[in-house]
């Protein structure tokens, strides 16, 4: 194989890669495609919670069924630039490892907003 191909082939697989950093910190991002679930009791976020963690159900299903936003196809907000939501949110949006709806990577306990609590996942980062 030619060394530019190889190269250029190494080069696929590492974007393809893990969106950590050597030392296990998270790469800066400036956008991240989210899903979150949204209630506003709190009750009713644990019973969502309790759902995903306990009984193993995919995170998407579990926002259709609690879900009390208009992200009601699987709790999906899509590309969500930093600055663009509310600062707890983010905040929490941010730190998170990408994952996916059958073994999400979630916030644990749900995040407080003046729009109520949310369970949040993220898909991708950029």
């Amino acid at each position: 194989m030619a060394k530019g191909k190889q190269q250029a082939g190494q080069k696929a697989k590492n974007a393809g890669g893990d969106d950590k950093k050597k030392d296990g910190k998270l790469k800066a991002a400036n956008a991240v495609k989210v899903r979150h679930i949204l209630c506003e009791k709190h009750s009713r976020i644990m019973e969502a919670l309790e759902k995903i963690t306990e009984e193993n159900m995919r995170f998407d299903k579990v926002a259709e069924m609690y879900s009390e936003d208009k992200a009601k196809a699987g709790g999906s907000l899509g590309w969500m630039n930093r600055g663009s939501m509310v600062g707890p949110f983010q905040e929490a949006a941010f730190a998170l490892t990408p994952s996916t709806c059958d073994k999400p990577i979630l916030t644990n306990p749900p995040v407080k907003t003046g729009f109520g609590y949310h369970i949040i996942m993220v898909e991708d980062r950029k």
